[in-house]
């Protein structure tokens, strides 16, 4: 890589928040930033054999009942998220809704979380979290039944609050 190359690179990297001017991670400063009431959403999927999904909707798992416990581990997952991903603030999280939908037309689970905080800095990563986990939690209870489940789609849905403001994901993407 050459010095131009470099310096491009260190430009680009410089609009990233959590890179300081050296390339260098760093965890973003919002001690100035105004306390707002933040919401975001997340949602994503995990798709299976339709015998696994019928195992899941009868209540049948031996380890017990699958819905439950994935919604359970997605909102511990929400608390924990500053512990898992090393840049993210901690928060006090006012709010964490973990919905599962069972989609017997398409084989899946469907998974949705809502976060919600009033404080410095948004929720996006709670609910991307609060996701992720809840989909590797059905598929660690699944798997010895399932093993070519697939977890995908996981994605921010919506946010608001903030200096940002409000987004809202184009379903074109």
């Amino acid at each position: 890589m050459d010095n131009g190359e470099l310096h491009s690179g260190l430009k680009t990297m410089s609009k990233l928040t959590h890179i300081d001017s050296k390339g260098n991670a760093k965890m973003v400063d919002v001690g100035e930033k105004q306390s707002t009431h933040r919401i975001a959403t997340a949602s994503g999927s995990i798709r299976m054999a339709s015998e696994t999904l019928a195992l899941i909707s009868a209540g049948g798992h031996k380890k017990g009942d699958v819905i439950a416990i994935a919604r359970i581990a997605g909102i511990q997952a929400a608390k924990s998220c500053s512990g898992l991903i090393p840049l993210c603030h901690p928060l006090m999280l006012t709010s964490v809704d973990v919905a599962l939908e069972l989609d017997s037309a398409q084989n899946r689970v469907l998974i949705e979380a809502t976060c919600k905080v009033n404080g410095q800095t948004g929720v996006e990563m709670e609910a991307l979290t609060a996701v992720s986990v809840a989909a590797l939690t059905i598929y660690d209870m699944c798997k010895a039944v399932d093993k070519n489940m697939v977890i995908e789609a996981i994605s921010l849905k919506e946010k608001r609050g903030g200096k940002s403001g409000h987004y809202q994901r184009s379903e074109s993407v």
